[in-house]
C-alpha cells in the first residue's frame, strides 16, 4: 500500500519544511509515502468561497485514481488517539487497497464533490491549525502509527 498526502499550497516556513522532510524520510522506512502539493489558486480575490472550494475540489479529484481510498482531514471527522490511529492504518493495509489518500483542503474546506467521493473523515483536533502545520502533524502521526504497529519505542504508552 502507498499513502499519499495531498495538500493545497506550498509550505513557506523553512523550519516546517525541514521537519516535514525529516518525518517523510522516517516514514519511508515503513511504507511508500508521497506528499503531493497542489499549487495555490491564482486570482482568488474574484472568487467566492464556494467557487474557490469548487476549483480546489476539481484539482483534488484530478489527482485521484479510481481505486484510491480518499480520507479527508476535516474538523468534523472521527478523532483517534495515536494507538487507535495506528489500528485504523492497519485495517486499511489489511483491506488490500493500493493507495490511501489523505487530503488537507484549502482555507474554506472541501467542495461537495470531494465530500461525495470521500470514504472517510479524520479530525486531528477540535482546535484549528494552519494548513502548513497540519502537514507536519499528519506525517508525524503516520510515522508514530507505524512505530506503534512495529512495537518500536518512539511512542510512549
Amino acid at each position: 500500500m502507498t499513502i499519499k498526502l495531498l495538500a493545497i499550497g506550498k509550505t513557506d516556513n523553512k523550519q516546517l519544511q525541514q521537519l516535514i522532510q525529516d518525518y517523510t524520510k522516517r516514514l519511508g522506512f515503513y511504507i511508500k509515502f508521497d506528499l503531493d502539493i497542489i499549487p495555490d489558486l491564482k486570482k482568488v480575490k474574484n472568487l467566492s468561497e464556494e467557487q474557490q472550494k469548487q476549483k480546489e475540489g476539481e484539482l483534488i479529484l484530478n489527482k485521484l485514481k479510481p481505486t484510491d481510498v480518499l480520507i479527508l482531514l476535516d474538523e468534523n471527522g472521527k478523532q483517534f488517539d495515536s494507538v487507535e490511529f495506528s489500528n485504523y492504518l492497519q485495517k486499511h493495509m489489511n483491506s488490500g487497497i493500493k493507495q490511501l489518500v489523505f487530503v488537507i483542503g484549502g482555507p474554506y474546506g472541501f467542495s461537495k464533490d470531494v465530500y461525495t467521493k470521500a470514504q472517510g473523515k479524520v479530525s486531528l483536533s477540535k482546535m484549528t491549525f494552519s494548513h502548513q502545520m497540519v502537514r507536519l502533524f499528519v506525517i508525524e502521526q503516520l510515522y508514530r502509527g507505524f512505530t506503534i504497529l512495529k512495537n518500536e519505542p518512539y511512542h510512549h504508552r
